[in-house]
């Protein structure tokens, strides 16, 4: 065994900053598109639960039963993408106009902070962290005169979490890659599916498909453009190793034919990795319109 020491040349490391924040809007559960969120000032993760209440049997302590744990955060930013209003509940009837009160959708968010240490400073690496199933309460809204001393106004969401499945662990709500502990090859796929690539929308994936990113390396595969007959609305999905089909409109799975029933009418077929063990190819197009015509 070695011998144990402190503050080592290279092990002095902090953590700061938070950057890239992504606003992700789940479609049946999948969480297909992301929308890049400026001015983001914080991210204060508020796990809670996990509290011990002890039992007493014998004359002694028996044991500790623990209450589930909860992963919370509060998000601040100067402002927000123009998407985020589908969670807020607020709804928009025509451009500028804004409704509030309505109902509230949940949605997934990404976000990274630095790590720092005494060689390098805050470009050691980063963290990712990844939240699922989050809603966001009612926010206050503090608006004052310009005076002498002129603020931008800070804009602040209360989020709750509802765990999603992972196989073989109990469901989480976030997901935390540390850029100094794991295979770059695997975090660049990671990032292009975060943060989009030519071609492709950026999407969230959910834990187990991270998980079989970094569990070992994955397939490139090109997705096949789909063919389509303009006069009947026939979309014919062609079957590629690795892909999923996906209407845009209800993120239904597609295979075989799918019709548009009515001249003008137009749908978006979307094409997404069967699984972590795919990836797309770069330049990859993921995406096509069709509108029928007559």
């Amino acid at each position: 065994m070695a011998v144990l020491t402190w503050d080592g040349t290279g092990e002095r490391l902090y953590e700061t900053g938070v950057d890239r924040g992504v606003l992700y809007i789940p479609t049946n559960g999948v969480y297909d598109t992301g929308y890049a969120w400026n001015g983001l000032t914080a991210v204060t993760e508020s796990p809670s639960g996990a509290e011990a209440t002890a039992l007493y049997a014998d004359n002694i302590k028996y044991l500790n039963l623990v209450s589930a744990e909860e992963f919370g955060a509060t998000i601040e930013a100067y402002t927000y993408p123009d998407e985020f209003a589908l969670v807020d509940g607020t709804a928009r009837p025509s451009e500028g106009v804004s409704i509030g009160q309505q109902a509230r959708r949940t949605f997934g968010f990404s976000y990274r902070t630095r790590l720092g240490n005494d060689t390098l400073g805050a470009d050691f690496g980063y963290k990712l962290h990844l939240v699922y199933g989050a809603l966001a309460a009612p926010s206050e809204k503090a608006f004052a005169t310009i005076n002498d001393s002129p603020e931008a106004i800070t804009f602040s969401w209360e989020v709750t979490t509802t765990p999603v499945p992972v196989t073989g662990l109990k469901p989480t709500a976030i997901i935390t890659i540390d850029s100094t502990k794991v295979s770059a090859e695997n975090l660049a796929s990671l990032e292009d599916a975060l943060y989009g690539t030519d071609g492709t929308n950026a999407r969230l994936p959910l834990p187990d498909e991270v998980i079989a990113i970094f569990a070992g390396g994955q397939d490139d595969v090109t997705p096949i453009e789909p063919d389509f007959v303009p006069a009947t609305g026939v979309i014919t999905i062609p079957t590629v190793t690795g892909v999923t089909y996906r209407r845009a409109d209800n993120n239904a799975a597609v295979t075989g034919t799918v019709t548009i029933p009515t001249a003008g009418q137009s749908l978006v077929i979307r094409a997404t990795p069967a699984s972590g063990a795919y990836k797309f190819a770069a330049g990859s197009d993921d995406d096509w319109s069709f509108t029928r015509t007559a």
